[in-house]
């Protein structure tokens, strides 16, 4: 794929944004979103607070990735969803990228029938249009990448996304994308350990940017979290949101794993 791995995905993303758009015009697209109702309640159970052993994991679906390559090519959502749900996971995340990711819609809609957890749709959005595509979809919340939007993009999606009921995960990895959270009034803030040009993992860098939140912003680690150890590592840096794919993804027994990881059990 190259070195840049995040500019090559967000190419392709336009190129697939405009074929969408001769399928399903967006002002359709935007009647559809409008109308939906109901939400699960994604951003109230990432607030839920009971102590500094707080863990509250969004557990991902997640068949590949652009480094790793194929991770669980053949997973069930469904059977997915509900050990995710078994495990006590706070909400779902479902890459629905397809080229990258092997990921997609029905991936979505299988796991959203199967449990009744809140979920991210979890994609590169760099255009208005998979924001109402996310609401029709039926996400409880979406992921905004800091570093592929402007800061005007950013606040717009934003505030969309909350017109629409949704709630919105803003991605940083950087002083800039921080930046630009912060001037988008971000309340929940997604710190990528992951540099999604490199693909290249630190842990540490959740633990670094959560000390830069104000009071009124919620930490999410993602990416690289593996063990007990890292969460353990990472509370004490003030973080208890965790987003958790591949090792989820990889583990014989799936919700024991993600009670092991929670506190649960031993």
């Amino acid at each position: 794929m190259g070195k840049d791995f995040l500019k090559i995905i967000v190419s392709n993303k336009h190129e697939e944004v405009a074929a969408s758009k001769k399928k399903m015009p967006e002002g359709e697209l935007r009647r559809n979103a409008y109308a939906i109702e109901g939400k699960r309640p994604f951003l109230e159970n990432l607030k839920r607070f009971y102590g500094a052993s707080t863990v509250n994991i969004i557990a991902e679906i997640k068949r590949a990735s652009p480094s790793k390559g194929d991770i669980h090519p053949e997973l069930d959502p469904s059977s997915l969803a509900r050990e995710y749900e078994k495990g006590g996971a706070s909400a779902l995340s479902v890459l629905t990228d397809e080229k990258f990711f092997k990921g997609s819609f029905n991936d979505f809609l299988m796991a959203r029938k199967a449990s009744t957890l809140p979920m991210l749709r979890k994609d590169f959005l760099v255009d208005e249009y998979q924001v109402y595509e996310s609401r029709v979809l039926g996400a409880d919340a979406i992921l905004l990448i800091a570093r592929i939007l402007e800061k005007e993009q950013l606040k717009e999606y934003l505030a969309l996304s909350s017109e629409l009921s949704m709630d919105a995960l803003v991605e940083i990895h950087s002083e800039d994308d921080l930046e630009k959270a912060n001037d988008a009034h971000a309340k929940l803030i997604g710190i990528n350990n992951r540099n999604l040009s490199s693909f290249d993992t630190d842990i540490h860098t959740a633990m670094r940017f959560s000390s830069m939140l104000s009071t009124e912003q919620i930490a999410v680690a993602a990416s690289g979290i593996s063990m007990k150890s890292d969460i353990t590592a990472s509370q004490k840096a003030g973080i208890y949101n965790f987003l958790i794919g591949e090792s989820l993804v990889r583990a014989k027994d799936t919700a024991a794993f993600l009670k092991q990881l929670r506190g649960e059990e031993p």
